[in-house]
């Protein structure tokens, strides 16, 4: 009774107006209070403020259930990769429990560890998650993603070998982040609108940190003056990896099928493109569930089990990670691999940009405050990177450990390393010609 096929024009007002808040909160900056961003953003940063002082202890509610869940719903018992992960997620109370009341080895509180976990990843997630999940619903559900998707076929199959929707996963991550992307995708995913392969090219291709971290990385490094240069060029460079990667190993050995285990068909060619892209919009709209009743399920379903499982498992995979970086030389030997790469591309300050690229692995601006005092051709060079690799312990492999999506942590690090070699090379030549 829910999805009862509703009239053409009760179908074309759902797509259009619905179609229109969905891409206003997304895709449109506004100002408000002189801060300029997309409605999420501005929202986010509204909760944030109703909250004020209880913002620490619903945070660390969150982090509880998803430490406890695995162990009430006996999901770690799945296989013995589910187990680890809940005991990293178990593990992240304790994380949680330093951040909140403010007691641990002296070391570990300081800025840069748990607080910068804590305040800087988790609470904006934690606030991020619900309020995008809800104005997700008027992106996928009502006819939007299937109108884009007839246009950006012919352009996404061949370079990326991702469908046409899959368009919308990559403005959402640059506007709004990795953990919108993943939230986006894994929703596709398990709606058979991407295979498993697919949605491993999107989840680690596209699903990159937001412009507003570029913008944090810009002005860390003094490349204010070359804004649009990096900009432009960390956008095009990381969809240009993503293009290599998709055909290379391990992402192009992994199985092209649905969820369901069904096989992807060929969408129809059309001579009337706009005709054929209305009809699927309009049909998709006339299908669609109530709003009331999506954003329901969006919530209540995908919004509880995405937030509660990536925040546990953010704190204390990411605490790991970190002090692996902090405390240990293991990416001292990892800068190694890279460093032949980047002394034959003849990068100023070779090793400490082949530590900077390494130490990505870790946290994304981790390599940013390695080469603060470098030559601006290297900190030009690392900023890119270190967004163009898209994956990272602290956060996004998290997210994406998280997901349906079902690939590992050795392919995904695989990815990682590629990615990052890559990235480096497409980004010499721009540093070179336009910086030097």
């Amino acid at each position: 009774m829910n999805n009862v096929k509703i009239s053409k024009k009760q179908a074309t007002f759902r797509f259009v107006v619905f179609s229109f808040i969905g891409i206003f909160s997304y895709f449109v900056p506004i100002t408000i209070n002189g801060n300029n961003a997309v409605l999420i953003d501005h929202l986010t940063k509204l909760f944030r403020f109703l909250l004020g002082p209880i913002l620490p202890y619903y945070t660390l509610a969150i982090v509880f259930w998803g430490g406890l869940a695995p162990f009430f719903t006996g999901g770690f018992k799945k296989s013995k990769v589910e187990f680890i992960f809940s005991t990293f997620k178990f593990l992240g109370i304790f994380v949680g429990l330093m951040a909140v009341f403010n007691f641990g080895p002296e070391r570990l509180l300081e800025k840069d560890m748990i607080p910068f976990l804590f305040n800087s990843l988790v609470v904006p997630i934690g606030l991020i998650i619900p309020v995008a999940l809800i104005l997700l619903t008027f992106v996928i559900n009502y006819g939007l993603m299937e109108f884009v998707a007839v246009f950006m076929e012919p352009i996404m199959r061949p370079i990326w070998r991702t469908p046409g929707k899959s368009a919308i996963d990559a403005v959402v991550s640059f506007t709004g982040g990795y953990s919108l992307a993943m939230l986006v995708t894994n929703e596709l995913y398990n709606k058979n609108v991407y295979t498993k392969r697919e949605a491993a090219i999107i989840a680690t291709g596209f699903s990159t940190v937001s412009v507003a971290f570029l913008l944090i990385i810009s002005n860390t490094l003094n490349l204010s003056d070359h804004w649009n240069l990096y900009f432009w060029t960390t956008f095009v460079i990381t969809f240009l990896v993503t293009a290599v990667t998709a055909r290379i190993y391990p992402l192009n050995k992994i199985e092209n099928k649905y969820l369901t285990g069904e096989s992807p068909v060929d969408p129809p060619k059309r001579k009337k493109i706009l005709k054929g892209a209305w009809n699927d919009a309009i049909e998709t709209a006339q299908n669609a569930k109530p709003l009331y009743i999506n954003i329901k399920e969006a919530f209540l379903g995908e919004g509880i089990k995405m937030s509660t499982s990536v925040m546990s498992s953010i704190l204390s995979v990411g605490l790991i990670g970190i002090s692996i970086a902090t405390f240990t030389p293991i990416f001292d030997y990892l800068a190694y691999i890279f460093y032949p790469f980047v002394r034959l591309l003849q990068i100023p300050e070779a090793m400490l940009a082949s530590k900077a690229a390494a130490i990505g692995l870790a946290e994304m601006f981790l390599p940013s405050l390695l080469v603060v005092e470098s030559p601006l051709v290297t900190k030009f060079i690392i900023a890119v990177t270190s967004v163009s690799t898209v994956l990272f312990f602290s956060a996004s492999i998290p997210c994406l450990l998280s997901t349906d999506i079902n690939i590992s942590v050795k392919d995904i690090v695989i990815i990682w390393f590629e990615r990052t070699l890559l990235s480096i090379i497409f980004a010499v030549p721009v540093a070179f010609i336009f910086l030097r």
